[in-house]
């Protein structure tokens, strides 16, 4: 996996006329609150993809690398209209690689209405459409919305509800419900589930995991991803304390046991 551009900082709108409604714009979706973006290969769906990191999240996961994208506020107000004119620059290498646009965050439904927008000027563009979110507002997502996305990256952060709460200080079921009814539509799907040692390792909350999303027969493929310390320099700048201080990364043998679980329920793991 290799990131071809350095990730560039959000394209700020010019809203300094006092009779654009800030808030209506936002509402309405015409207008978004974007952390930054980059141009990556094989990290977020198929390809080489434009990978747009929206500001505010409602979990606060134990693990989280960009604890920056938690409040949506401090995020750069983006026109629509920019994004769009990104992606139009970006064609001919999507064209190439079999790429497109991943809406990620934060959590991308937290904005849903501009999440919308967003994907369906890509839809008339030819772009395929990936959105990464956790599921656990997948009721803000329509099904004008759904029908726009061709990739769902769904982070199943944990499969005992006491755990998933330990982990993202919010409820599992949402995101539940939210994989129910993209496995109803079809949609294809990738499963994300980060494994960190003494927290989301245990071996009933693992087959937990395993069982919820062996049922979903539109899962294409379940990501185990490493924990790793890479974010804690961004937990001290905000001064937040980091609760995974010290914590080690999976060894091999860890690694193994995890995704020999999710192979065993017939699923194709990375």
């Amino acid at each position: 996996m290799s990131a071809i551009l350095v990730p560039g900082a959000a394209c700020t709108a010019d809203l300094s006329d006092p009779r654009h409604d800030r808030l209506a714009a936002r509402r309405s979706g015409h207008v978004a609150s974007v952390h930054s973006w980059e141009l990556v290969t094989s990290v977020d769906g198929p390809g080489t993809r434009m990978t747009l990191f929206l500001a505010g999240c409602p979990l606060r996961c134990q693990y989280c690398h960009n604890p920056d994208t938690w409040r949506q506020r401090d995020g750069e107000l983006t026109e629509l209209d920019d994004i769009v004119a990104r992606l139009r620059r970006y064609l001919p290498v999507f064209r190439a690689t079999g790429g497109g646009l991943t809406i990620s965050g934060g959590e991308p439904l937290q904005q849903a209405a501009f999440v919308t927008r967003l994907a369906r000027a890509a839809a008339e563009l030819g772009v395929h459409v990936a959105i990464d979110t956790s599921g656990n507002l997948g009721r803000a997502a329509s099904d004008a919305l759904l029908d726009d996305v061709s990739l769902v990256l769904l982070d199943v952060k944990s499969g005992l509800p006491d755990t998933y709460r330990e982990v993202t200080g919010r409820d599992l079921q949402p995101t539940i419900d939210f994989g129910d009814r993209l496995a109803a539509r079809g949609t294809p799907v990738w499963i994300r589930f980060v494994l960190v040692p003494g927290l989301t390792d245990a071996v009933e909350n693992v087959d937990a995991v395993a069982d919820i999303v062996a049922r979903w027969q539109n899962v294409h493929r379940v990501e185990v991803l490493p924990f790793h310390q890479m974010g804690t320099s961004k937990w001290e700048r905000l001064g937040i304390p980091y609760p995974l201080a010290g914590r080690p990364t999976p060894d091999a043998e860890l690694l193994a046991r995890v995704r020999g679980q999710f192979a065993a329920r017939g699923l194709t793991v990375y």
